[in-house]
């Protein structure tokens, strides 16, 4: 069974939080840098994807615990894992072995995972692309409007070189992810096809669900007027997409259930692919931290469960594998009412 015919049988659930569950592991310099990297010239701590390489059993026990809790589908540990975001630590040399590394680890987590429950639907994994440290669209220079920190060009290369570490990793899906910016996410979209024509690849879409690799979108949505970063609305970010064969689409981060979830049931007219949306667990308090319990989080939700597109659900930042668990019962639930 492939994920479309997974899709059509109910909910997918993705993970919550990556960068959530790392932080409860109160790293230090020294984990992050490993044997490899003892001697690196500035502090790696933070960079959460090079612990694919460095100390990749936290990130595999990371993704057993989602896979555990009811997740359908992961996603990779790679969302800074391209060579602009990785510059900012000199480390963009090794952004293909980061991804190829982050695909195998989840891939390992996968098959630990099939050998203590084997009687278990199929699992899915995401290869994760994040929007990168800079816009395509907008200056970071107040003085200088026309400035571009990246170009299209350098995008659409760095993503390449990832979508390639991701497919050979052995990714199902390629996600790519928290979208504040569409014109980065056209370049990312143009490496992903790049690479699946070179390789005589083909999406998996609701008119072609016998394709290859699954295509997913994933805006953000930053403010409460419904418009995401770049100044798109909702049905903007969707139709400027309308080109790219994709499996799913819909938002992520930023805000949480209640805010989110209408601007993702709002595409339903606009699109024929799956909706997704994996929200935060509520908005940040004053120390940016995320208070929604499971409970809070899931009763949010269950309204949304009747929506027959919405077929992709999971959480964001402040969200864990309880988050998981209690969606999933949620949905198990829902089904046999």
């Amino acid at each position: 069974m492939g994920i479309y015919q997974s899709a059509q049988e109910k909910i997918l659930l993705l993970d919550g939080a990556m960068g959530t569950q790392i932080q409860l592991l109160n790293l230090t310099e020294d984990h992050y840098r490993g044997e490899r990297f003892a001697t690196h010239v500035i502090p790696l701590k933070g960079n959460n994807d090079l612990l694919c390489i460095t100390n990749p059993h936290f990130i595999e026990e990371i993704h057993y615990r989602y896979f555990v809790a009811g997740s359908d589908i992961i996603e990779t540990n790679t969302f800074n894992a391209q060579r602009i975001s990785l510059a900012d630590y000199q480390l963009e040399d090794i952004a293909y072995e980061i991804n190829l590394a982050a695909a195998q680890v989840a891939v390992k987590a996968r098959e630990r995972f099939y050998n203590d429950f084997p009687t278990a639907s199929p699992r899915y994994i995401a290869g994760a692309i994040g929007p990168t440290s800079k816009t395509c669209s907008l200056s970071p220079d107040v003085e200088r409007p026309e400035f571009r920190a990246v170009n299209y060009n350098e995008l659409k290369l760095a993503y390449t070189e990832q979508v390639k570490g991701l497919l050979d990793g052995g990714c199902d899906a390629i996600l790519v992810e928290t979208i504040f910016d569409t014109l980065n996410a056209k370049a990312a979209f143009h490496a992903v096809l790049d690479v699946l024509e070179e390789r005589q690849l083909t999406p998996i879409t609701t008119e072609n669900p016998n394709g290859n690799i699954a295509i997913m979108a994933s805006g953000t949505i930053t403010d409460l007027a419904g418009r995401t970063l770049s100044g798109q609305t909702a049905s903007a970010f969707a139709i400027s997409l309308d080109h790219v064969p994709l499996f799913s689409i819909g938002f992520n981060c930023a805000l949480g259930v209640a805010q989110l979830l209408p601007h993702v049931i709002s595409l339903e007219t606009i699109t024929s692919a799956y909706l997704s949306a994996y929200p935060n667990a509520g908005l940040p308090n004053a120390l940016g931290g995320y208070d929604e319990t499971a409970h809070e989080f899931c009763e949010k939700l269950e309204p949304y469960l009747n929506q027959p597109r919405l077929r992709v659900l999971g959480g964001c930042c402040g969200t864990g594998p309880e988050h998981i668990e209690h969606l999933n019962n949620l949905i198990q639930n829902h089904s046999h009412a």
